[in-house]
C-alpha cells in the first residue's frame, strides 16, 4: 500500500522574481543583440534564448496550496510526495500536481430497506463524518475514494441493520432504537475498518433515520402502544400494592380498628378496585354487614 510521505519544496515567490526577472533581461539583451546587424554575436544570441525559454518552462514550477488542502506531486507517474502546508511554493516545473481536499465533510446515505435481526423490514440512513488523512492511499490505493466512502458507509449501515433488533424486548439486549449512542460507536468502528485502506479517518457515524417499513409500520405501533400500556399497568399495580400494604400496616399499627382475613380480602378488594381501575369509583353504601 502506498503511503503518504511529505517532499521538500522551495519558495514560490523567490523563484517567480527571478525567472520573471532573468526572463526580462534576456529579452532586453537579445533586442539589443540583434539590433547589432552589422556584428551579431550568434552563439550569445541562442545562449540568451535558450535562457529565456528555460526561465519560461521554470515558471511552470510555481505552485499554491490552500488551507485545508494537499498537493499530490508526481513525476512522470512516480508518486513524489504530498504538500499539506499552506503557501506559495516553487518545484520542478514536469511535477504533475493534482488537489485533494484535506477538509472535514459529511456523507448522508440514502434510505435503505433492510430487515433487522428479527427480521422485520425497516428504513435506516446515516449520516457520516470523515475526512482524508492519507493523501496516497486515497488516490493509489482505491480508484475513487470518495465513491468507496459512500459505498462501503451503506454497506455498514446495512450491515448493522442486521445484527440489531429495531427494538428490544428483552431486558439487557441491544436495540437500533434503544441503544443509540452505543450503536452509533459500532457504526463508526465498523465503517473506520471499511475505509481505512482508503486514507480516510471517520469522525462521527451517527443514524440519521429509523423507522419500520410503511407495510409494518400500524402493526408495529400498535404493539409499541400494547407495551406501553402494559407497562403503565405494571407501574399503578406495584404502586397500588404498596399502598394498600401501608394502609393495612398504618391501621394494624395505630390499632383504629380490628380487621379479621375476610375483612382485610374485601379491603385490599375494594383498595385495588379504587387505586387500579381507570375510570372513578362509583361508591356504594353498605347498610348491614358482610356477614349477612
Amino acid at each position: 500500500m502506498m503511503k503518504d510521505r511529505a517532499i521538500k519544496v522551495g519558495p514560490g515567490l523567490p523563484m517567480l522574481l527571478l525567472f520573471l526577472g532573468t526572463m526580462g533581461t534576456m529579452f532586453v539583451v537579445f533586442v539589443m543583440s540583434v539590433a547589432n546587424v552589422r556584428d551579431p554575436n550568434v552563439p550569445a544570441i541562442i545562449a540568451e534564448v535558450l535562457i529565456g525559454l528555460a526561465s519560461l518552462v521554470c515558471l511552470f514550477g510555481v505552485f499554491v496550496v490552500n488551507p485545508g488542502e494537499g498537493k499530490v506531486i508526481q513525476l512522470f507517474g512516480t508518486y513524489m510526495g504530498t504538500v499539506k502546508e499552506q503557501g506559495f511554493y516553487w518545484g520542478n516545473p514536469f511535477w504533475s500536481c493534482k488537489r485533494i481536499s484535506l477538509r472535514v465533510r459529511n456523507f448522508d446515505s440514502e434510505k435503505i430497506k433492510v430487515n433487522d435481526h428479527d427480521g422485520n423490514p425497516i428504513e435506516i440512513a446515516a449520516v457520516v463524518v470523515w475526512k482524508v488523512i492519507d493523501t496516497a492511499e486515497a488516490l493509489f490505493d482505491v480508484d475513487n475514494y470518495e465513491n468507496f466512502v459512500s459505498v462501503q458507509s451503506e454497506a455498514a449501515v446495512r450491515n448493522l441493520a442486521t445484527r440489531y433488533s429495531y427494538d428490544s424486548h428483552e431486558e439487557g439486549k441491544m436495540s437500533l432504537r434503544g441503544n443509540t449512542s452505543d450503536i452509533a460507536e459500532h457504526l463508526k468502528n465498523e465503517i473506520q475498518e471499511r475505509l481505512a485502506q482508503a486514507g480516510v479517518q471517520v469522525i462521527e457515524a451517527r443514524i440519521s433515520h429509523l423507522a419500520y417499513a410503511p407495510e409494518i409500520a400500524q402493526a408495529m405501533l400498535q404493539r409499541q402502544q400494547a407495551s406501553a400500556i402494559i407497562a403503565a399497568r405494571q407501574m399503578i399495580v406495584d404502586g397500588a400494592v404498596g399502598m394498600v400494604e401501608m394502609a393495612l400496616a398504618r391501621l394494624k399499627r395505630e390499632k383504629v380498628v380490628e380487621l379479621d382475613e375476610e375483612r382485610k380480602a374485601q379491603m385490599v378488594c375494594n383498595l385495588l378496585v379504587v387505586l387500579c381501575g381507570s375510570a372513578a369509583a362509583t361508591p356504594v353504601i353498605n347498610a348491614g354487614t358482610i356477614y349477612q
